[in-house]
């Protein structure tokens, strides 16, 4: 929700090129049709140069939903991985850096039909803080039910990160800001909840966190984070459908996403949430500190799946996974998630561990 901030040079189709000549042809088949699916990942700035969050697991995502949608990617899954590595490392950052992948049908033939249209994939990266703004990750936004729903899971391709299925969200977001909300909530076909426009939600309920199964939303990364985290801090975390009614009698309520991090809600409908700012678990969630839940030896970077990238050098791929007592060893990325992107200020993760 923010002016994109403009680096040196995208990553496309195999090369990285002057980000001004990143441009595409105005008959290109999905600017006209929306089949395109994309990925969005953050990389956060530490002493020793970036750390990429669950590269793995975002570049796995973009395959399969390419793999739902009828697209065949052009390259493979080391390149297009190699490629968000590139983006970080070859621009020059010096905060927060969004990653955003991206594989469409070209410039070829019209009409529904994609058969004779390329596939292109581009990856760029920009620099980009809090989602929703600084102050809604410590005072917490207000969200509006929104009259649009979630399409059912037999009618649109849920489980892979479409641009088509953001029609929805747009418009749902659209709404609620115009009605003087921060953010939209979405519910199921059923009536139930299901998510906001790009974000999963949770909420907390006498100590007992819940998110909805994502029956109609995409697997989220972020979200899995976030509940191994909440059950590595010792909380009772449960996958069940949320009413709206339970909603509005939640103590605490909270955005999770890539790109929203951990976004506290305050007011949903009108309705004052707890006391109508972030929760005691909202913000331990958002605060936490992860020399309480894993240990590592002090001459070793951490990073599972995460990447580091250090401009003007190599890459080093030789990455070193650290096991806790606890053997947390699944949670080093979500940590780095956490505590390197929603706390903001924290140095080298392997200095604050």
């Amino acid at each position: 929700m923010a002016q994109i901030q403009e680096a040196e040079l995208i990553w496309k189709d195999g090369k990285l090129i002057p980000w001004a000549e990143a441009t595409t042809h105005v008959l290109t088949h999905s600017l006209h049709y929306g089949n395109a699916v994309f990925e969005g990942v953050r990389a956060y700035k530490t002493d020793k140069g970036y750390a990429i969050f669950r590269l793995d697991e975002h570049t796995r995502r973009l395959e399969i939903s390419a793999k739902l949608c009828l697209i065949k990617l052009p390259f493979s899954f080391e390149q297009i991985r190699q490629a968000q590595i590139d983006v970080v490392a070859k621009n020059r950052f010096d905060q927060t850096v969004y990653i955003r992948p991206l594989a469409y049908f070209g410039y070829g033939s019209m009409g529904v039909s994609s058969t004779n249209c390329p596939v292109n994939v581009i990856v760029a990266a920009w620099q980009w803080g809090a989602y929703m703004g600084e102050e809604a990750l410590r005072k917490g936004i207000k969200a509006k039910i929104s009259s649009w729903m979630k399409p059912a899971q037999f009618s649109m391709m849920a489980k892979a990160k479409a641009s088509a299925n953001y029609f929805n969200s747009q418009m749902a977001n659209f709404e609620a800001v115009d009605a003087g909300y921060d953010e939209a909530i979405l519910l199921d076909p059923q009536g139930f909840v299901a998510e906001g426009p790009g974000e999963c939600l949770f909420i907390v309920k006498e100590g007992v966190i819940i998110t909805p199964p994502n029956d109609t939303s995409l697997e989220s990364i972020t979200q899995n984070s976030v509940i191994e985290i909440a059950r590595s801090l010792g909380y009772e975390v449960r996958r069940e459908r949320i009413a709206r009614d339970q909603l509005y009698a939640a103590d605490e309520a909270f955005f999770t996403g890539t790109a929203a991090e951990v976004t506290p809600i305050s007011n949903i409908d009108g309705r004052i949430i707890g006391k109508g700012e972030m929760g005691e678990i909202t913000s331990r969630l958002q605060k936490a500190q992860s020399t309480h839940h894993v240990r590592f030896r002090e001459d070793k970077r951490v990073f599972n799946t995460s990447i580091h990238v250090t401009f003007g050098s190599e890459v080093n791929n030789s990455i070193d996974v650290m096991f806790s007592e606890e053997g947390f060893h699944t949670l080093v990325v979500a940590n780095i998630r956490l505590y390197k992107g929603i706390v903001r200020g924290i140095g080298y993760i392997g200095n604050i561990l």
